[in-house]
């Protein structure tokens, strides 16, 4: 019990928690998000909003590399940072300009993801990844 509410930490816990969050938020995102997108491109491509106004079809072909690519590359461990800070920016594009005037609700899936890419970036991907036997 008194582990329950110990502020220590190990080495190995932080290790264990970084691979399953990049795991679970990589797959997640790439299932969820990232797939659909890349199989619906053809109809999503002449629609798809184009915040930055570097037209439709470059947009969405962006979010497709940051949904599917940076998604992956987090799973594996490869180039984490680097990933990361792409979904930052992905994330950040979507809440604060193409959803600024939705509600918070339709909005917490995004922040969640922002949330996540912004603990990854500062953290890394931690030991148990390609980036880590690299480094080495």
């Amino acid at each position: 019990m008194r582990k329950l509410f110990s502020t220590r930490y190990s080495d190995t816990g932080i290790s264990v928690s970084l691979f399953f969050l990049r795991i679970a938020f990589g797959f997640l995102l790439f299932f969820n998000h990232g797939l659909p997108k890349l199989m619906k491109f053809e109809t999503m491509k002449d629609s798809f909003p184009d915040p930055l106004n570097i037209g439709n079809t470059t947009s969405l072909l962006l979010v497709i590399f940051a949904e599917v690519f940076c998604a992956l590359l987090l799973v594996m461990g490869l180039l984490s940072r680097a990933s990361a800070f792409v979904l930052v920016i992905l994330f950040g594009v979507a809440i604060f300009i193409i959803h600024k005037n939705d509600p918070i609700a339709q909005k917490e899936s995004a922040y969640l993801y922002l949330t996540v890419s912004t603990a990854l970036l500062l953290c890394g991907p931690g030991k148990w990844s390609i980036d880590n036997l690299i480094s080495k």
